[in-house]
């Protein structure tokens, strides 16, 4: 399910949202290394909480799209790469962004309302996390009829919890607020009979 053997021009077709997100997080990454354009895109984009409260509302936006360093992008576009496909084919190329982009919004909502002014935080964290939990939603619509599909997705969802807490510098309340919501539209999205044309599709290896 999660094993992607498709070329770069496949992958790119099969899966344009995906391909589309990743592009743009690689390519703001490499622009922010770049002096002057890069102060920019810190200065104005990463999340920081006291100036979210002067009113700067598009960091909680802005700051979902950047990453600290090669380790938190390379991290953060694997997981994307990796599990990103699968939902984007079960769900739409609507749902999908949905799901991502307010699964990251209300993360950052989250780290913005249950921490202090000084605190600053940027990724998106909180959108791959929405991603883990439409697929929680997706096991607990297949519970019965794929149990196999709850022994891969929850150990992920399970491990990647636990990370968070165990981690240091680690945005909690994005990765929580990402699970939560990805979760709940999940349910919403990811309807019994959108889960049959999808597995229609996948027993006759389209």
């Amino acid at each position: 399910m999660f094993s992607r053997t498709e070329n770069f021009k496949q992958y790119t077709s099969y899966y344009p949202v995906v391909s589309t997100l990743i592009a743009v997080n690689l390519i703001l990454y490499v622009l922010t290394l770049l002096p002057v354009i890069g102060e920019l895109l810190w200065n104005y984009g990463i999340q920081v909480n006291f100036l979210i409260q002067s009113g700067e509302w598009w960091r909680i936006f802005s700051a979902m799209f950047l990453h600290a360093n090669f380790m938190h992008v390379l991290f953060n576009m694997f997981s994307l790469f990796l599990f990103g496909p699968e939902l984007e084919k079960i769900a739409g190329k609507a749902r999908f962004i949905t799901i991502y982009l307010l699964s990251g919004i209300v993360g950052n909502m989250a780290t913005f309302m249950l921490n202090d002014s000084s605190y600053a935080s940027l990724g998106a964290s909180g959108a791959i996390f929405g991603i883990f939990g439409a697929f929680g939603a997706l096991v607990y619509y297949t519970r019965r009829t794929m149990p196999m599909l709850r022994k891969l997705i929850l150990p992920i969802i399970v491990i990647s919890v636990i990370m968070t807490f165990l981690q240091s510098n680690v945005n909690v309340y994005a990765h929580l607020g990402g699970l939560v919501t990805g979760f709940l539209l999940g349910l919403i999205y990811l309807h019994p009979t959108r889960i049959l044309s999808w597995r229609k599709q996948r027993m006759a290896g389209k």
